[in-house]
C-alpha cells in the first residue's frame, strides 16, 4: 500500500482543517450517519458540514451511499488508515 507523495498530499489536504477531523471522528463512532446527524452532533451549520464531507469523499477519506434524500457516510479504508496514523500523535 505504498503511496506517492502526490496521493499523500491529497489525503493530508483533506483533513487540513478541524471540522472535517471532527467528521472522521464522528463517522468512526457511527458507521452509516447521514449529513444531517453529523450536523446535529457537532452543532453546525448543513451546508458546512455538507461541504466538508464532499471534500473528505474527493480526498478519498469517505464513502457515501444514497438512501433517498439522506446520503450515509461511512470511513473508506483509506479514512480508517488515516484515523489511525492520526491517533499515534
Amino acid at each position: 500500500m505504498r503511496k506517492t507523495s502526490k496521493q499523500l498530499e491529497r489525503y493530508f489536504k483533506g483533513v487540513a482543517n478541524q471540522r472535517r477531523i471532527d467528521i472522521l471522528l464522528v463517522v468512526e463512532r457511527n458507521d452509516g450517519i447521514t449529513v444531517e446527524e453529523i450536523a446535529n452532533t457537532l452543532d453546525a451549520n448543513f451546508k458546512t458540514i455538507s461541504q466538508h464531507t464532499k471534500s473528505l469523499v474527493q480526498a478519498g477519506l469517505l464513502n457515501k451511499q444514497y438512501r433517498g434524500r439522506q446520503v450515509a457516510q461511512s470511513l473508506s479504508p483509506y479514512g480508517k488508515a488515516f484515523l489511525k496514523f492520526m491517533k499515534t500523535f
